[in-house]
C-alpha cells in the first residue's frame, strides 16, 4: 500500500508487503507474511549528532574481525561515519570494464528519504522494541511484538538507545520511511529498522526488525523495506555536501515503480543482485519496459558526460554527479509517486539546513540539479557479485582500512 501527500516534498513512503517481510493489511495492521527460510537469506549475511560522535565500547574485538587486503593505504577512515568493507558495494568504484545501458525514469519531482544511523553505549538505558501498529501517525501506540523473534530470538532483546533520541512520528502529512541502523555497544553489530519512531525520550523504539548486520562486512541487507538493502550504506552523510572532500562511496536513490521492469519468469523478478528483495505488490507496481532497470540495479552516470554540459549549478548537485559517475548508485526502493528520492542520513539533512538555510527537498537549485543527473544515468548492466561496478579498472581508489 502507498501512502503519500503531494503537498509534502520531503515525504517518503513505501510499499512493505508480502516479499517486503512486512506486509500492511487494509486495517494499517502490521504482520510478517515471510518464511523463516526466506528471511534468513536477508538476516544472516551479515538521531542527533551527539549520538554519532559518542564512543563505542569493546572496539578492540571489533577490529579483530577486518579484512584490510582490499584497502588502499592511506589515513585510516571512521567507521561511523565510513562504515564496511573496503570491497562493500558502497565502497567500491565503477570500473572501466562497465557496460552502460541506456534507460529512462521519466519523473521530475525530487525529495529526500531520511536515514538513521545511532551509536550506541553500554550506558544507554535498554528499552523494548515494538512493531508499529500502522504506516501513519500513531506509530509510537502499541505493545506488538517483534514477529519475526519467532525465528530470530535476538528480535525480541531490548535495545540500548539514547535517553534523548527521538525519532518524530508520521504526520497528516509526513509518513517518512525512517529505515535506521543502531550500532551496539560492542562496536561492531547493526541493528536495522524499517518504520522506525520514538516519540518521547527514555520511551520504548517502535519499528519493524530488518536483522542485525556487521559494520565491517560488505553492508549489502539493512532496513530498505522495498529492497532488504542496507539502512545506512550509501546514505548521504554528514560533511558530504556542505564540504570540500569529493563524496568516496555509492550512493541510494528511490525511484517510482512505473519505471521499474518485472519479468514473472525470472528468478529473481523485479530485483537483481545485491537486492535480496522486491517490493510483494511488484507484479502490479513495477511496469516498466527496460530489463535492465529493476531493483537493486546500479545506476550510473556514463564517463563522457560532464556536469558543464548538463548545465549543473549546485554545489550539492556537482558532487552528487561526481558521486554518481565513479560510484554510482543503487535503486533500493520504490518511492511510490511520480517523484525521485535521494537517501540521507537524518544529520546530514539537518546540517544542511543549518548551513544553507534550506531543506534540501525544497532547495530549487539542488532539485534542479539532481533532476538533470536522473534523466542522465544509464544501468551499469554487469555489475555483479564478482564484478561490482562492472569490473576493470576502478575510477577511484578503493578506501582505506577501518581504523576504529
Amino acid at each position: 500500500m502507498i501512502i503519500f501527500d503531494p503537498s509534502s516534498l520531503s515525504t517518503i513512503v513505501h510499499a512493505l508487503n508480502a516479499a517486503s517481510v512486512i506486509s500492511i493489511s487494509t486495517s494499517d495492521q502490521l504482520s510478517l507474511s515471510r518464511s523463516a527460510s526466506v528471511f534468513a537469506q536477508l538476516t544472516n549475511s551479515l538521531g542527533t549528532p551527539s549520538h554519532l560522535l559518542r564512543p563505542t565500547t569493546r572496539t578492540r574485538e571489533a577490529q579483530t574481525s577486518t579484512d584490510n587486503s582490499n584497502c588502499a593505504s592511506g589515513q585510516s577512515r571512521d567507521k561511523n561515519t565510513w562504515p564496511f568493507a573496503c570491497n562493500s558495494i558502497w565502497n567500491v568504484p565503477i570500473g572501466s570494464s562497465a557496460k552502460y545501458v541506456p534507460t529512462s525514469i521519466g519523473s521530475k519531482g525530487i525529495g529526500v528519504d531520511a536515514d538513521w544511523y545511532i551509536v550506541t553505549t553500554d550506558s544507554d538505558p535498554g528499552v523494548p522494541t515494538y512493531m508499529p501498529p500502522t504506516f501513519g501517525s500513531g506509530r509510537c501506540s502499541s505493545t506488538l511484538p517483534q514477529q519475526q523473534a519467532q525465528w530470530h530470538p535476538e528480535a525480541s532483546q531490548p535495545l540500548n538507545v539514547p535517553y534523548d533520541l527521538i525519532i518524530a512520528d508520521a504526520t497528516a502529512t509526513s509518513t517518512p520511511n525512517n529505515s535506521s541502523a543502531f550500532l551496539l555497544p560492542d562496536g561492531k553489530t547493526l541493528v536495522s529498522f524499517n518504520i522506525t519512531a520514538r516519540c518521547q525520550q527514555g520511551a520504548p523504539l517502535y519499528g519493524n526488525w530488518f536483522g542485525q548486520q556487521d559494520i565491517y562486512g560488505d553492508g549489502i541487507n539493512g532496513g530498505h523495506g522495498g529492497s532488504g538493502m542496507s539502512s545506512i550504506g550509501g546514505s548521504i552523510r554528514t560533511g558530504e555536501l556542505i564540504g570540500d572532500h569529493p563524496i568516496r562511496h555509492a550512493l541510494k536513490i528511490d525511484i517510482w515503480g512505473k519505471w521499474l521492469h518485472y519479468d514473472s519468469s525470472s528468478p529473481t523478478p523485479g530485483r537483481r543482485w545485491p537486492a535480496p528483495l522486491a517490493d510483494g505488490g511488484a507484479v502490479f507496481q513495477y511496469q516498466g519496459s527496460n530489463p535492465a532497470l529493476v531493483m537493486g540495479s546500479l545506476l550510473a552516470i556514463p564517463p563522457n558526460v560532464t556536469a558543464e554540459g548538463l548545465g549543473l549549478t549546485s554545489k550539492a548537485g556537482q558532487k552528487i554527479f561526481h558521486a554518481m559517475q565513479d560510484y554510482g548508485a543503487y535503486i533500493v526502493d520504490d518511492s511510490g509517486w511520480d517523484y525521485n528520492y535521494l537517501c540521507v542520513e537524518h544529520n546530514a539533512q539537518v546540517e544542511y539546513s543549518t548551513v544553507t538555510g534550506q531543506d534540501l527537498s525544497q532547495d530549487a537549485a539542488f532539485q534542479a540539479d539532481f533532476a538533470k543527473i536522473v534523466a542522465a544515468v544509464n544501468v551499469v548492466d554487469n555489475n555483479g557479485s564478482n564484478s561490482i561496478g562492472g569490473g576493470g579498472t576502478p575510477r577511484q581508489p578503493l578506501p582505506p582500512p577501518i581504523g576504529n
